[in-house]
């Protein structure tokens, strides 16, 4: 698996190639109609209006319109900013599901979910060994959170979420101590926590037990990777530097 999500990553290495045959490889549509649409100023890269003869790099976003353009081989890794009420699920049948909201051209899936009523940072890729080692709760990895709660912040529950916590859900099968995080102050009703797991519901649970309750949670951090000012609902695909780094942090590059 080592060498596999090695040569993975550095596929990405390539040389430029021409925007109009990056879009034919990617079976959109002939050279010639490629070529059409970016003299009739229809192309994007990376948000800009293309030009004749321009050359794209893998990693970068090609747009036709309102449509993605992907490369059939390329490695997809993109960063989501999820919405309230949209829903961590491959399940087709459920209205509100990640697939159908994002309609992505290639096929990609989460790597770590957010609940319904959670929002923020959500990476999603077309490879499973990336995800399997994103998922492997030994590696630590880190993620942020900013959260709102009902009652004022004191310090006291601060250090009690920082030092661990019991949650247990019988009908879940969950009944454990949360690994020690750390925690912020941010607001009078606001933290920020940084957890190196993530049990079902972990941060919800974790504040019910001190009689909190979640009114809004956003993750704006995995790894190395930020949310910024990545817009409700957009995605992006990481830059080069941001997937060096993820790969490093996972321990693979």
């Amino acid at each position: 698996m080592k060498k596999r999500m090695k040569e993975e990553y550095r596929s990405r290495d390539e040389s430029p190639v021409r925007l109009n045959k990056y879009i034919s490889d990617a079976g959109f549509c002939s050279r010639r109609e490629a070529d059409r649409l970016i003299e009739s100023g229809k192309v994007f890269v990376d948000g800009v209006r293309a030009a004749c003869g321009m050359k794209v790099r893998p990693g970068q976003q090609v747009t036709i319109g309102k449509k993605t353009v992907c490369s059939k081989n390329e490695l997809i890794v993109l960063a989501v900013n999820k919405p309230v009420g949209v829903v961590c699920t491959e399940d087709m049948r459920t209205k509100n599901n990640i697939i159908r909201f994002l309609k992505y051209p290639v096929r990609v899936t989460y790597a770590g979910r957010l609940d319904k009523d959670s929002e923020g940072l959500l990476l999603m890729t077309n490879s499973g060994d990336l995800i399997n080692q994103i998922m492997r709760a030994r590696n630590h990895h880190e993620k942020e959170y900013k959260v709102t709660v009902n009652k004022p912040v004191t310090e006291e529950f601060l250090k009690g979420m920082a030092s661990g916590v019991r949650i247990a859900d019988k009908e879940k099968g969950l009944d454990e101590i949360t690994r020690p995080c750390r925690t912020e102050r941010i607001g009078k009703y606001k933290f920020r926590i940084i957890l190196t797991q993530g049990l079902n519901r972990q941060i919800r649970r974790m504040c019910e037990a001190f009689g909190y309750q979640v009114t809004e949670l956003k993750r704006v951090r995995i790894m190395n990777i930020e949310l910024g000012n990545l817009k409700t609902g957009a995605h992006r695909k990481l830059t080069e530097e941001e997937l060096a780094g993820l790969y490093r942090e996972i321990g693979k590059v």
